[in-house]
């Protein structure tokens, strides 16, 4: 059982936990012709499925990929990117906070809708690209572990993974009837979800070393240990013994799998876990410290600090800040 509610046995579910989105922005395009437009939105985790047609995606700094129908593209991290008919088309759109739509120079555009599209030159039609987008704003907070693990583009191919928005399913959180709101949200999830257990699940995937090392009978119960109790008091002699073996062969075979003694990754992950809790604008911070196994206040601040460059208090402003438009 996890005392602190904060992580699960399973790696998978412990990435995927922290999805649950409220009010976040949803919308489609039906496109035809030349088409392009640049996303700065900010978002931590976008998604975009093309129910017809075809579209490239680039990320600043990144290589143009193409997505073709029921293919579903994750974008993380805030990266902006730039979506179009070819890499090559300039847009003429810009998608920034809160889905706000404006011209390149700046000349505010009417919202995007789930029934509508960007401006009426993009009518709709049996030809060229409908897309589903979905920028999302997470309850509490992008999980840390998911963001480090995700690339700035994930593509989930049609064939790999099943998008669990039809066009039946379109049209239905489209009506405009009571608990629409709701309806939007948990389909987000699950869009959400679906494409991201088909990314680390395919076959080929790379994935991080700890994720990998799960799958050792020492060091993935170790990790499950760590991971369940994060509060805990652990010494490497006290996480030995609950695994069954001497405290150098655990260290030593945790090291080679891992990447990282154990106290190390037990401490890294603590920090990751602060970082969660922070993005909710309500436990003091000894609360955090308490609930992720630090001594108190002081001491959580002074490694938080030096992970990640800003002082808890600092992170906060910075997080909640950004996500209730401050």
């Amino acid at each position: 059982m996890d005392p602190t509610g904060l992580t699960s046995t399973d790696p998978l579910t412990d990435l995927l936990k922290g999805v649950r989105t409220s009010g976040s922005v949803f919308h489609r395009a039906d496109l035809t012709g030349a088409w392009a437009a640049d996303f700065r939105h900010g978002s931590p985790l976008a998604l975009s499925v093309l129910l017809r047609g075809s579209a490239w995606v680039t990320p600043e700094g990144g290589r143009p990929v193409r997505i073709g129908p029921g293919d579903i593209a994750v974008l993380s991290g805030g990266v902006p990117y730039v979506m179009g008919d070819e890499p090559g088309t300039e847009p003429d759109v810009v998608i920034g906070a809160g889905g706000l739509c404006t011209t390149v120079a700046g000349e505010e555009l009417a919202a995007p809708t789930m029934d509508g599209s960007w401006d009426a030159e993009h009518a709709e039609g049996t030809d060229g690209a409908l897309m589903v987008s979905c920028l999302y704003s997470l309850d509490s907070g992008t999980p840390t572990r998911l963001l480090a693990t995700l690339p700035p583009l994930a593509v989930v191919e049609a064939g790999v993974g099943t998008c669990p928005v039809s066009h039946a399913t379109f049209r239905e959180i489209t009506r405009e009837e009571a608990g629409q709101r709701v309806l939007l949200d948990r389909t987000m999830d699950l869009m959400l979800i679906t494409a991201l257990r088909a990314w680390f699940t395919r076959p080929g995937a790379q994935l991080p070393a700890w994720y990998r090392a799960h799958g050792d009978p020492v060091v993935g119960a170790a990790l499950r240990l760590l991971d369940a109790e994060p509060g805990h008091p652990w010494t490497l002699p006290a996480l030995a013994a609950r695994t069954g073996v001497s405290r150098a062969s655990l260290a030593r075979r945790f090291t080679a799998l891992v990447g990282q003694p154990p106290m190390t990754y037990l401490r890294e992950r603590r920090l990751a876990l602060a970082a969660d809790l922070l993005r909710d604008p309500e436990p003091t911070l000894a609360v955090v410290a308490d609930r992720v196994g630090f001594a108190g206040a002081f001491a959580l601040s002074a490694a938080f600090k030096r992970q990640h460059g800003v002082s808890p208090s600092e992170f906060r402003l910075r997080e909640t800040g950004t996500r209730h438009g401050a």
